[in-house]
């Protein structure tokens, strides 16, 4: 059964009683545009670092969060609609997740993955590979800020490592946020850019309307 249930309101305890995943919070908003437009100026604009060392088992990626729930399990009940757990486990067994790359749902849990909107490897490259185990940890399983989202296979597949400057998503009405969120945890992490893809993040940002 899933365990962080402490003051949650009663309708959310008797949808877990019911083995209904209750929404454990919102996604981490956005930054303003202009607040956006801000952190890109103010980015460090360096030569990608090697790859050599670079590995995604040393992000810890999915350990387990308060409540004994690991951070991929916590994204699904999060993100999904209609989430029923498997008895006794913080498991989905069904639900639909909304894969915002490419405008579709996923209605099978295993198709829904869950992406990093910095990829590790391009944390990697612009300043990662100087962090701590914990920081790359901290990182790997960030929930308060907007760097974990549902992706669906093929988009996740698509994207892979890349950065703005060689990936966009295909639902070009997400282009505004991704940009936000992309260049906010670029910012929030002190990672490094390059001219390419601060190019290719403030044309994305030329989408927003507000």
């Amino acid at each position: 059964m899933r365990r962080a249930v402490f003051g949650l309101p009663a309708t959310a305890l008797l949808l877990t009683a019911l083995g209904a995943a209750p929404a454990l919070a919102e996604p981490p908003a956005p930054p303003s545009t202009q607040t956006a437009r801000t952190e890109l100026a103010a980015l460090t604009v360096a030569a990608p670092h090697s790859m050599d060392g670079y590995a995604r088992d040393k992000f810890d990626i999915w350990s387990s969060q308060p409540g004994g729930c690991t951070t991929r399990q916590a994204v699904l009940a999060r993100d999904g609609k209609d989430v029923k757990d498997k008895p006794s486990s913080c498991q989905p067994e069904s639900g639909s997740w909304y894969s915002v790359y490419d405008d579709t749902t996923v209605t099978e849990v295993s198709k829904a993955t869950i992406d990093h909107m910095v990829p590790l490897a391009e944390a990697w490259r612009s300043g990662a590979d100087t962090w701590t185990a914990d920081q790359r940890k901290d990182f790997g399983n960030d929930l308060k800020d907007p760097q974990l989202l549902i992706a669906s296979e093929s988009s996740n597949t698509s994207k892979s490592d890349s950065g703005p400057a060689d990936w966009k998503p295909t639902n070009h009405a997400f282009w505004c946020v991704y940009a936000k969120d992309y260049t906010h945890i670029k910012s929030v992490w002190k990672l490094t850019t390059t001219d390419q893809e601060k190019t290719a993040l403030s044309s994305m940002l030329d989408t927003c309307t507000n």
